[in-house]
């Protein structure tokens, strides 16, 4: 077949493809709710290898595929059987490095029915349709982070997960550290009391400034060989404009494919803190404050962002970030009783081998001193590869149908928080939650 007659014939499966995928996402709008799962997937025997697929093989999901692979070599849980990536050059490393078969278009993995797992590695805007389409053709899905793009694409999934019964985990690897589940256990005991303020942090700096990954100049949709670029595919759902370099390798820095700071590491914050918490919760307001203060680049996001939520169950969020300051503050919960700092080095994604624990000597009677004490406590925890165990634990989730660590629901309160974020501070104004609609309003709900 020449060259001209695959490009029709991807512009043609393209289009019927679009078209299908349009009907689907208006039934499920229409809805409320997902189609029928297509397939319910291969019935998984307790010593059976997985066979995972990976969606989007750039920096991410090739190192991501790499920790699938490095753990299925070692224990023979899992294996690489296919990759996709709309950029040739990625595609062809990935498929050469782990021995496998390597599409353009990732529907070709979702239609194998070999494929047991999908990862999905895309940017942002690409991450609930893969995610979606994968589940109704009987796969389980490793998202990276964030879930979704949008609030609206995180109910589908939410609502997906539950038809379906697949198995989806969030790839913030943080939130499988002991740090927060054991922080969880001491504020469920009551170390802390009610709980007041939750703050945590996520700073970098450098010269480049933030997301200004390397741009390989010769790549595009006019490029041959390896240097092709499917730039339409990419595009996908999000407005159509030429090819512009920039916002295909260094897509965080534009609205339409990423939130910025907020969903790219805000994530790494939110999500553990609703671990921590005694159950995942919803903001009641949110606001977000910052601005482009030094990388005046092409980018469209702020390099510094400030987020402040209320939660109705009497508490508040605040964190802080920039990406041309790499001081953090702690990350800890404040309560009435005491204070539990869960890293001191505010290092969310860094590893501790300790929390610790400050009571509020001026408020605390004698039944707390029996149980806590009343001075500062250092409590010890194995410090473990929380990649490695997040992916070990998906794997096994796969098997025992349970589910993972950071599970859609609780994902999906991260979302919110994160969502509402980047809709304040791009609009100027505080925004509420309606936790019975489950949607953002300009004013507080009614009671």
């Amino acid at each position: 077949m020449s060259e001209s007659q695959e490009s029709v014939n991807r512009r043609d499966f393209m289009k019927s493809a679009a078209a299908a995928g349009a009907t689907l996402g208006a039934a499920r709008n229409l809805l409320g709710k997902p189609s029928k799962a297509a397939a319910s997937g291969r019935v998984l025997g307790a010593n059976d290898r997985i066979n995972v697929a990976v969606v989007g093989v750039g920096g991410r999901g090739a190192y991501l595929a790499n920790e699938f692979a490095k753990i299925g070599s070692a224990d023979n849980s899992c294996q690489i059987v296919a990759v996709a990536d709309v950029y040739e050059k990625r595609k062809k490393e990935a498929a050469e490095r782990h021995k496998c078969d390597g599409y353009l278009d990732y529907r070709e993995i979702i239609n194998r029915s070999d494929v047991d797992a999908v990862v999905v590695a895309t940017p942002d805007h690409w991450h609930a349709k893969i995610a979606l389409e994968a589940m109704d053709h009987g796969k389980d899905v490793y998202c990276e982070k964030p879930m979704t793009h949008t609030i609206e694409e995180a109910k589908q999934l939410v609502s997906t997960v539950k038809e379906t019964k697949r198995v989806l985990q969030v790839g913030s690897q943080t939130t499988s550290a002991l740090q927060w589940h054991t922080a969880k256990k001491y504020i469920s005991d009551g170390a802390i009391g009610p709980m007041l303020m939750s703050q945590g942090s996520y700073h970098r700096n450098s010269k480049e400034g933030e997301w200004n990954w390397p741009i390989d100049a010769d790549a595009g949709p006019d490029g041959k060989g390896e240097n092709y670029i499917d730039w339409k595919m990419w595009l996908g759902s999000a407005p159509k404009r030429p090819y512009n370099a920039d916002r295909f390798f260094r897509f965080r820095k534009y609205w339409d494919y990423s939130g910025g700071i907020a969903t790219d590491l805000f994530f790494h914050v939110v999500a553990p803190l609703n671990i921590c918490w005694p159950e995942p919760q919803f903001p009641s307001r949110v606001s977000a404050l910052g601005g482009i203060y030094v990388f005046k680049d092409e980018r469209e996001v702020p390099d510094t962002f400030n987020l402040l939520a209320d939660f109705p169950a009497g508490h508040s969020l605040v964190l802080s970030s920039s990406m041309a300051n790499s001081r953090h503050i702690p990350g800890l919960i404040r309560g009435h009783m005491g204070t539990i700092i869960m890293v001191d080095h505010g290092m969310f994604e860094g590893r501790t081998d300790h929390i610790t624990l400050i009571p509020e000597k001026r408020v605390i009677d004698e039944a707390y001193k029996a149980k806590f004490g009343d001075s500062e406590t250092r409590i010890p925890i194995e410090e473990q590869d929380s990649m490695a165990k997040h992916v070990r634990n998906f794997l096994e989730c796969m098997h025992t149908r349970q589910k993972p660590t950071l599970d859609v629901e609780t994902a999906f309160h991260a979302q919110v928080t994160i969502s509402m974020a980047v809709q304040s501070y791009r609009e100027g104004r505080v925004l509420y939650w309606d936790e019975k609609s489950l949607k953002v309003t300009n004013k507080p709900p009614k009671a």
